[in-house]
């Protein structure tokens, strides 16, 4: 959809304005702003178009108007100012990072924490592999006549390691051979790859130890799985209840008993070049979140490791800040890990409407 350029400010002013106060918008509220010099008639006029082209909604019991999802979508990809931290956010922010974190599931845990507080919402933190982890070598090492250690050097440079015992009696040569199999067959593959009819074939190849497949095969299943499994930590919930959407104490308790670790899990995370992603009410992957908001971005852990921050909230969510204190405590949260050098800080700029360009204020008789 085309919008012309008055249609643009009037939409980006109700978002903002509803953001603000959580009431519905009217025509006579948006004239009274600076900048928007033209007649509540015409005003009007406009958001019933808006609403029409399905980017505001009327509740029943106003006549002011309130953005749709699409309305939210079209504001943050194409309205939304960029919001600059002011020194004082700034300087609170950095504050809240200068903690001695030593783990990562202790650090995640603190950014959980800390986000919330800073943006009074929910907020969750996720810890994951950047790229698929792979089994690199297999050595099979007789530890006793019956009894050998099956270790598994990954791609990720760690290793694991596990002592077998031998359902039958099998000699040094017998293992050397499963070994080099192993090697030529099951390596640099993902899990997926694991086939049954690759499997079969490798136990063709491995001649006396054939039966020792299968049990290799379950300890590299456990140990792929493992390393790709992402580590979700949700925090700050509650505060969902201070927000006037969920004053509502049924409609509260739909998200709140939603809102967990799998959900999060299953939330479809920021992908190429792009490290923020906002996702407005139906695309949710969850109907009970259908009225919510996610806004999350990620930053490079190291040693093959990617974060994700985010936080949920309603969708009447102040975009611009909520976007600017993430993408500031990812870009920190990379620089503490190595990268990057110090973001600029200067304060907040003005957030002030002005008309379109090429339009001349007037009034409607």
């Amino acid at each position: 959809m085309e919008l012309t350029a008055r249609q643009k400010l009037i939409l980006k002013a109700i978002v903002e304005c509803y953001v603000e106060t959580a009431e519905p918008v009217g025509s006579k509220t948006i004239a009274a702003m600076p900048g928007m010099d033209f007649s509540s008639a015409t005003i009007r006029n406009e958001m019933a178009e808006l609403t029409n082209l399905g980017l505001l909604e009327q509740p029943h019991t106003s006549a002011g108007r309130v953005p749709s999802p699409d309305g939210y979508r079209l504001y943050v990809d194409e309205l939304m100012q960029q919001y600059r931290l002011s020194e004082d956010e700034t300087h609170s922010l950095n504050e809240a990072l200068d903690l001695k974190m030593k783990k990562v599931d202790r650090m995640l845990t603190d950014v959980g924490k800390l986000v919330s507080r800073m943006t009074d919402l929910p907020a969750y933190a996720v810890a994951s592999r950047s790229r698929t982890v792979t089994v690199r070598r297999f050595e099979l090492l007789m530890a006793e006549t019956h009894c050998f250690i099956l270790v598994v050097m990954l791609s990720t440079e760690s290793v694991k390691n596990k002592l077998i015992k031998l359902p039958l009696e099998l000699t040094e040569q017998d293992l050397k051979l499963l070994s080099a199999v192993l090697n030529a067959s099951l390596t640099d593959l993902e899990l997926t790859a694991l086939t049954p009819e690759l499997l079969a074939k490798v136990e063709r190849s491995a001649g006396a130890a054939a039966s020792l497949v299968p049990v290799v095969v379950d300890f590299v299943t456990a140990v792929l799985t493992e390393e790709q499994h992402s580590e979700v930590y949700l925090t700050g919930q509650t505060r969902l209840l201070g927000q006037p959407e969920y004053h509502d104490v049924a409609k509260a308790q739909q998200v709140l008993s939603t809102l967990d670790e799998d959900i999060i899990s299953n939330l479809p995370a920021p992908t190429g070049d792009k490290p923020l992603q906002i996702l407005v009410g139906p695309e949710e992957v969850a109907k009970e979140l259908k009225d919510t908001s996610v806004v999350m971005t990620r930053f490079d852990i190291g040693d093959g490791m990617e974060g994700l921050i985010g936080v949920v909230g309603p969708t009447r969510m102040d975009y611009a800040r909520v976007t600017a204190r993430l993408s500031y405590f990812a870009e920190s949260l990379g620089r503490m890990f190595g990268k990057g050098e110090t973001l600029p800080v200067g304060p907040e700029p003005p957030r002030q409407l002005k008309p379109p360009s090429g339009e001349t204020p007037h009034e409607d008789n």
